[in-house]
């Protein structure tokens, strides 16, 4: 009996050093990690990317601003449309290009619809100027309607290059442009084909030596005792700045050539004007 127990035991050895070999082999065939000393520097971290908001957020977001912008700002995007493109659109066209939304803003709806530079049909909004002009010939007609002067003003938004047409006209001698000095307004005026006469020298030079007032309201009332209605109201002009306090802008003088020897003289009929020349 003593044989078999050794036997058995002996058996039982070499199962549990089978096994013990088998673990090892285990655990060497996984792969080994460093263990990191406690006092190594830790890797520096990431610096945090900042936020970047796509395209489609920023649209809304330029869209929300100009929803909630005032009335006045939100009619001058349509208006500013209109004119660029002199198109009918629809409020559906006018929010795709503009993102004005006509339909959802009563308020803007209503100005736009009353104002005097929109012509609405009840359904497309297009630009509406003081005179439906289409080109330079509908200009010349109008222009002639007016022999007493049209402002520029009135015009200048008919159409895209109305400005071009009225200096193409004046250098066919169509048209005068001329600039009211008191306003700092264009007038422009037909030049009527059947008026054009030979005028003599002596005439013209009469003309040139009339002296004029220097007030522009002298000047109208010249106009006035001679029958001619002036363009332009001077007085009633600067009252309403007095009221108003606006001073009038000083005219800046110009400086006096002073009179040398080479000085050419055009003036000989006046010879008192020289007698300082110094020879």
């Amino acid at each position: 009996m003593d044989l078999k127990d050794s036997l058995s035991k002996f058996k039982q050895q070499q199962e549990r050093c089978q096994s013990s070999l088998a673990s090892i082999a285990a655990s060497a065939s996984k792969p080994k990690h460093r263990a990191q000393p406690v006092n190594a520097p830790s890797a520096p971290a990431r610096p945090s990317q900042p936020i970047k908001f796509s395209n489609d957020t920023e649209r809304l977001q330029h869209i929300n601003s100009i929803r909630k912008s005032p009335v006045g700002a939100q009619i001058k995007l349509v208006i500013e449309l209109l004119y660029k493109t002199r198109q009918a659109f629809t409020a559906e066209q006018i929010n795709e290009a503009t993102y004005v939304d006509i339909h959802g803003n009563k308020a803007v709806f209503d100005s736009l619809r009353n104002n005097p530079k929109v012509s609405y049909d009840g359904r497309r909004f297009s630009y509406k100027s003081k005179h439906d002009l289409k080109g330079k010939d509908q200009l010349l007609v109008l222009v002639r309607k007016f022999p007493e002067g049209l402002a520029v003003v009135e015009v200048k938004d008919a159409y895209p290059n109305v400005l071009e047409d009225l200096q193409a006209l004046k250098a066919a001698g169509e048209v005068w442009l001329l600039s009211n000095m008191d306003s700092q307004e264009d007038i422009v005026y037909p030049n009527d084909p059947k008026a054009k006469i030979k005028v003599d020298d002596d005439l013209k030079q009469l003309f040139r030596e009339i002296e004029l007032p220097r007030d522009m309201v002298d000047i109208e009332k010249e106009l006035q005792k001679n029958g001619i209605k002036p363009m332009t109201n001077t007085a009633k002009r600067r009252a309403a700045a007095q009221i108003n306090g606006v001073k009038p802008k000083a005219k800046p003088k110009k400086k006096q050539r002073e009179i040398t020897k080479r000085t050419k003289l055009t003036n000989a009929h006046l010879p008192e004007l020289f007698q300082n020349l110094n020879t």
